[in-house]
């Protein structure tokens, strides 16, 4: 088969080993005689994956016993309610930086449960810019700051941890594990794993032990995260093989030198797409301000869309997939989380630039 390179935003790309391994283990996982996907969630096997999967995350997060790391289902888009159920008085406000479509449905949801307010708002500008501290407005006191770290749909994404003095939540879906954060400044993270932990269905939760103790009553069991906490994240059947390619992703970060080497492989790939719409002369045009571009999502649009969607079908052709644009705004996205190999990104840029050369 002919080399593909995945550049789908999500369900994305998988480093070759982890499926490698996957395969290996499919029919006998751990000795037990059956495959991850019939094994019982209750057995010893399944609570062993369960238990290095949070020490794994918790050792590339740099964070301690003060830590719980959760693994629960219903993607990001349920915890745009399970936060503010938990932790948004119906008298209180939380604050919102919206940098893209998904902070938006966060605050949304948010909304229904108590108030809310922006902190941000980047609608205005097409959202082709994360704000600087000095241009968040905080509300007085606010039960939690929310932001989303990366914006898959438009390329941006937050290069600094802002400071408050209320709970920071992040939403880091996109760009979880892509290189070192202060993540011991938030008190919960959550993150869908299909983009760089593993495939669809489980979504993780890193949250604070002392911010659980401030949750409200909820009335809705599974939606309460103390549920999730005090049975390890086995209270239901949880997303089994789901969990398990988690575990080995993480595994494998940790032999590729951990956050630190993710980083700088995740800068390599940028920079080679990125310097191929810089040098463009205009063929190319990137939807992000330069101090503001993901590392994760490159958004790129050109001169119609006719020849986007050339663009598109040659790519394809060559082995270059899912580098059509979200529909919500159109034009072009290479995504190149973790797994992207650095030859991916070189291709493509090679592959851009002998496009412009037959039709600039």
């Amino acid at each position: 088969m002919s080399t593909i390179y995945n550049f789908y935003a999500g369900p994305a790309v998988i480093y070759d080993e982890v499926l490698a391994r996957a395969k290996e283990e499919f029919l006998d996982f751990a000795g037990t005689g059956m495959s991850v996907l019939e094994i019982s969630h209750r057995a010893k096997a399944f609570d062993e994956v369960v238990a290095e999967a949070e020490a794994n995350m918790k050792e590339l997060m740099g964070l301690g016993d003060d830590y719980r790391v959760l693994f629960l289902q219903g993607g990001a888009s349920t915890q745009f309610s399970m936060l503010p159920m938990n932790f948004l008085p119906q008298d209180g406000t939380a604050d919102y930086i919206l940098t893209g479509s998904w902070s938006e449905k966060a605050m949304k949801e948010a909304k229904k449960i108590g108030g809310v307010h922006a902190a941000f708002e980047g609608g205005e500008n097409h959202y082709r810019h994360i704000p600087g501290q000095e241009e968040l407005t905080f509300s007085d006191a606010p039960a939690y700051v929310h932001m989303t770290t990366n914006n898959t749909i438009y390329g941006t994404e937050f290069h600094y941890v802002p400071e408050t003095d209320a709970p920071l939540v992040a939403d880091m879906s996109s760009d979880i594990l892509s290189g070192p954060v202060a993540f011991d400044r938030f008190s919960l993270i959550y993150a869908g794993a299909q983009k760089n932990l593993g495939p669809a269905g489980v979504t993780v939760v890193v949250l604070r032990k002392s911010f659980l103790e401030k949750a409200g009553d909820v009335p809705a069991t599974m939606l309460k995260y103390a549920t999730h906490a005090e049975k390890n994240s086995l209270y239901n059947t949880p997303p089994v093989f789901s969990v398990y390619m988690v575990n080995l992703v993480l595994r494998h970060l940790k032999s590729l030198g951990g956050l630190p080497a993710a980083a700088k492989t995740n800068a390599e790939k940028a920079k080679y797409i990125y310097d191929a719409i810089d040098s463009s002369d205009g063929f190319y045009r990137g939807h992000a301000e330069k101090e503001s571009r993901s590392l994760m999502n490159i958004t790129f649009t050109m001169a119609d869309a006719d020849l986007e969607k050339r663009f598109v079908a040659e790519a394809e052709a060559e082995g270059f997939i899912g580098l059509k644009g979200h529909r919500s705004v159109g034009g072009l996205r290479a995504s190149v989380y973790n797994a992207m190999p650095v030859a991916g990104a070189g291709a493509l840029a090679d592959f851009m630039a002998e496009f412009m050369r037959k039709n600039g």
